[in-house]
C-alpha cells in the first residue's frame, strides 16, 4: 500500500511553483532517489528524470530560476541533477548543476563565513538553508573533485551550529539574525524565540546526509553536535509517536503532532543509527511514523495529513511572523505536501534494508 502510495504521488505530482525550480519539488526528487537507491526499481528513477526535464532547458537553463535572488532555498533540488549525472553520466546535468554552484560563488555570507538565507533577508542563517545549500555543495564538490568546496560546506555547518546552539535546551534555534536587528531576534543571541520542529528537522536530515557522503574522517569536526542533536531529538517523541509543531514545549496548549518533522526525524533517526551516530532503540520508528500520519481521504485512497503548510521568519504576504510558539501553531495544517511526503519516501528509503515496505500497512479508519 505504501509504495503503491508514493507511485500514485509521484505520477500525479503537480510542479510546486507552476514548474519554477524549488526546493519543495526537490523533496520529492530526493525521495524517489533514495527509493530508487533502495529497491533498484526503474519507477523510481523514471519519475524523477520526466519531472526534471519538464525544468530543464537547453543552455543550460533552469525554468524560472533567477540566480540573482540569492535563495539558499533553489540549490537543494541540484541534488537531484547530481544523481541523475551519477545514473546516467550524462554532461547536460553537471552542467545545470553548474549553474547553481555559479550562484554559490557569490552568494553573500555572515561575517563568519556562512550562506544568508536569502539576499532579502540579510545576515541571517536559518536552519532550513543548512539542508538546502551544504549537501548540494559538497555532492558537486565531490563529482568534480573539489575539495575546496566540500571543505567549505563542512565549515559552514559547523559554524552555523555554533551561531544557533541554544544551550538551555540542547537544541538548535531556527533561525540568527547576525547583524542583531531583525524584530524576531532576541537582541543579545540573535536567535528566534522557538524551536520550530521542521527548522530542526532540516539540520538532522542535512547532518546525516552529509555524514553519508564525506565518511568518518571528514565529518569528524561534526560527530559530537549530531550525536547529541539525535539524542535530543529522540527525547521529544511523543507517546503518540510523532513529534510536536513546537517540539520542546508538551504543554503548550493547542501545539500538535506535526508530520513532515516526524518524518524528518525518523529519517535522520534511522539513517544515524545505521552511520553509527544514533544509539537509540529504532525498531518500529517507521512503521509508528506511517500509521500515525497516513488517513483514508474522501472518496479512497489514502494521504498525509498534519502538515503545516510553511512557516517562516519576518514579513511574509503583508503579515509579520515573529517566531513565538503561538506564531508556529497558527500556520495553516495541509494534506499531501511535498515537504511532508518527500521526506517519508526518505524514511522508507532508510528503513528499506530492515524491512520490505511492500507489507506495511496504514491505520484502519
Amino acid at each position: 500500500m505504501l509504495m503503491e502510495f508514493f507511485d500514485t504521488y509521484a505520477r500525479d505530482h503537480q510542479p510546486y511553483k507552476g514548474g519554477s525550480w524549488c526546493y519543495e519539488d526537490g523533496l520529492v526528487y530526493r525521495g524517489l532517489e533514495l527509493l530508487h537507491r533502495a529497491t533498484g526499481e526503474d519507477r523510481w528513477f523514471a519519475h524523477i528524470q520526466r519531472m526534471v526535464h519538464k525544468q530543464l532547458s537547453d543552455g543550460p537553463a533552469l525554468l524560472g530560476y533567477d540566480p540573482n535572488e540569492y535563495n539558499i532555498d533553489h540549490v537543494m533540488s541540484g541534488r537531484a541533477l547530481l544523481y541523475l549525472h551519477e545514473v546516467t553520466g550524462e554532461a547536460r546535468y553537471l552542467e545545470a548543476a553548474g549553474l547553481l554552484i555559479d550562484q554559490l560563488r557569490t552568494h553573500p555570507r555572515t561575517k563568519t563565513g556562512v550562506y544568508w538565507h536569502k539576499l532579502r533577508y540579510p545576515w541571517q542563517v536559518w536552519l532550513d538553508g543548512l539542508y538546502m545549500g551544504p549537501p548540494f555543495q559538497i555532492g558537486y564538490g565531490m563529482r568534480t573533485g573539489n575539495d575546496d568546496l566540500v571543505d567549505d560546506a563542512i565549515g559552514q555547518i559547523r559554524t552555523a551550529m555554533e551561531m544557533t546552539f541554544v544551550p538551555e535546551t540542547g537544541l538548535y534555534a531556527h533561525a540568527i539574525d547576525e547583524a542583531r536587528k531583525q524584530p524576531w531576534a532576541n537582541p543579545e543571541t540573535g536567535h528566534s524565540r522557538a524551536h520550530w520542529a521542521r527548522a530542526v528537522g532540516w539540520l538532522a536530515m542535512a547532518l546525516v546526509d552529509v555524514a553519508e557522503m564525506v565518511g568518518p574522517k571528514r565529518f569528524a569536526p561534526l560527530v559530537e553536535r549530531t550525536e547529541k542533536l539525535l539524542a535530543e531529538v529522540a527525547k521529544t517523541r511523543q507517546p503518540g509517536g510523532l513529534w510536536l509543531q513546537v517540539m520542546d514545549q508538551p504543554e503548550l496548549e493547542g501545539n500538535y503532532q506535526e508530520s513532515s518533522a516526524s518524518a524528518m526525524f525518523v529519517y535522520a533517526l534511522e539513517k544515524g543509527a545505521k552511520l553509527g551516530l544514533y544509539s537509540g532503540d529504532t525498531e518500529g520508528l517507521f512503521d509508528t511514523l506511517v500509521k500515525a500520519t497516513m488517513r483514508p481521504k474522501a472518496g479512497g485512497g489514502h494521504e498525509m495529513a498534519d502538515i503545516c503548510h510553511v512557516a517562516g521568519l519576518g514579513m511574509y504576504e503583508n503579515r509579520f511572523r515573529d517566531g513565538s510558539a503561538e506564531y508556529y501553531l497558527s500556520e495553516v495544517q495541509v494534506s499531501d505536501d511535498t515537504k511532508g511526503v518527500g521526506p517519508l519516501m526518505m524514511a522508507a528509503g532508510a528503513s528499506l534494508s530492515q524491512k520490505h515496505l511492500e507489507n506495511v500497512a496504514f491505520a484502519a479508519g
